[in-house]
């Protein structure tokens, strides 16, 4: 199975400038575990719920800490014609649970392990 059949589409992402709490709330409204972060029109990064949780356990106001700061920034992206059984192995080596769907350089979703792992148990 490929990438683009099983990843969420949309704006799965924020500003390096948005507070991590706009952050949360985003996330929290679409259900997802991650965004990925752009400085402008560039990845620098993606945020998750463990860079949220680490922020909230170092005592961080999270109204005025910005997701720029928190992101994990060593970047993978997954692309549409990638076999999802590699981006899994990937996501695995690499011990991440999101990866950034890219399309000509574009952001155009978000694919996670949980994606992945309903593929093995429905199939």
């Amino acid at each position: 199975m490929r990438v683009e059949e099983v990843y969420r589409p949309g704006a799965l992402m924020c500003n390096a400038t948005d507070p991590l709490s706009a952050v949360a709330r985003e996330m929290t409204s679409k259900h997802v575990g991650a965004l990925a972060v752009l400085d402008g029109n560039i990845i620098i990064g993606i945020v998750s719920e463990r860079d949220i949780v680490r922020a909230a356990a170092e005592g961080v106001d999270t109204a005025h800490a910005r997701a720029g700061t928190f992101a994990s920034t060593d970047v993978q992206t997954a692309r549409f014609a990638e076999d999802t059984t590699d981006v899994a192995r990937r996501m695995l080596d690499a011990g991440i649970r999101h990866l950034p769907v890219v399309q000509d350089h574009t952001v155009v979703g978000m694919i996670a392990m949980r994606d992945l792992l309903a593929i093995e148990a429905w199939l």
